[in-house]
């Protein structure tokens, strides 16, 4: 068994396609299909569900995967090990929940200093990428904590107060009754807040409906369908606009918290490493106290 027969291997099982992991490793399909069985063969056993649409592993597979990603991610850790410390390089890869406000500036300083560091971005929910990151999917993500998990690190960032979103200026619980609530998928931490508050209070809303960008949300409560509930800081232009009207949430569900994560048991890399270290500069520039004035 080779090495790169893992990561091939790999790359199919996420795709669930011969010809999509071919495109991606830029080999010809025949030579994929031949290292998939030759695989099998080594192993004495099918590792896939072949259908009309592609493969799904079947329960061999998904055990190879496991193994497949510890060795895959140790190597590519031993080759990071020998990296140039002084000069961050190569592709970072960061998970974002889309309204976290301080990131413009911490990404305006990382890629000032490292220009060549690629900055890979994905937008989810937290549970989504909390499960990418302890998959090692990702090098990090900042998600709404705290997290309770014994494989993570986290590192806050920022507190932020959670306000309720409307078109109109005014607002009473019990239009949560009447009109849909506009949130995103399962997993977001602004959305298990509000229905922690909906279930203290034995409120059941009217329609919940799911999306899946902070544009899309925002737009449409200001097109007045429906209400949110997102960190106040995001939307303050359209306060002051006038497009859209914030509402307290009580405590204690007003408040949430924004933590950078990572996977504590794996490498840090300098690109990495350099990155936290911007995080943690941040946060201590905005719990600086300001100086006094004489």
């Amino acid at each position: 068994m080779e090495f790169n027969d893992l990561k091939i291997f790999q790359t199919v099982a996420t795709h669930g396609s011969i010809s999509k992991a071919a495109l991606e490793l830029n080999y010809v399909q025949s030579n994929v299909t031949a290292r998939i069985k030759l695989l099998e063969k080594e192993l004495r056993t099918p590792l896939f569900y072949r259908h009309k649409r592609g493969m799904i592993l079947n329960p061999e597979g998904k055990r190879l995967l496991e193994h497949a990603r510890q060795i895959l991610s140790g190597m590519d850790e031993m080759i990071r090990t020998f990296e140039d410390t002084s000069n961050p390089s190569g592709v970072l890869e960061i998970g974002i929940v889309e309204t976290v406000n301080a990131l413009p500036d911490i990404l305006s300083a990382y890629y000032n200093k490292y220009p060549q560091v690629e900055l890979s971005l994905k937008a989810g929910v937290t549970d989504r990428l909390l499960q990418d990151v302890i998959d090692m999917k990702l090098d990090g993500a900042f998600v709404s904590g705290p997290i309770r998990h014994p494989l993570i690190e986290q590192v806050e960032v920022i507190q932020e107060k959670l306000v309720l979103v409307t078109k109109g200026e005014t607002f009473s619980i019990e239009e949560i009754t009447k009109r849909p609530l506009l949130l995103y998928n399962k997993g977001c931490g602004y959305r298990e807040r509000l229905e922690s508050w909906m279930k203290s209070e034995g409120i059941v809303p009217k329609q919940i409906m799911e999306f899946g960008t902070f544009g899309t949300i925002i737009g449409s409560v200001a097109a007045g369908i429906g209400i949110t509930i997102i960190p106040e800081s995001s939307i303050t232009d359209l306060v002051v606009s006038g497009t859209v009207f914030c509402h307290n949430v009580p405590e204690p569900y007003h408040e949430i918290t924004t933590i950078f994560i990572r996977r504590k048991d794996s490498y840090i890399t300098s690109t990495l490493q350099c990155f936290m270290d911007e995080i943690v500069a941040r946060t201590r520039l905005e719990h600086e106290p300001l100086p006094e004035s004489r």
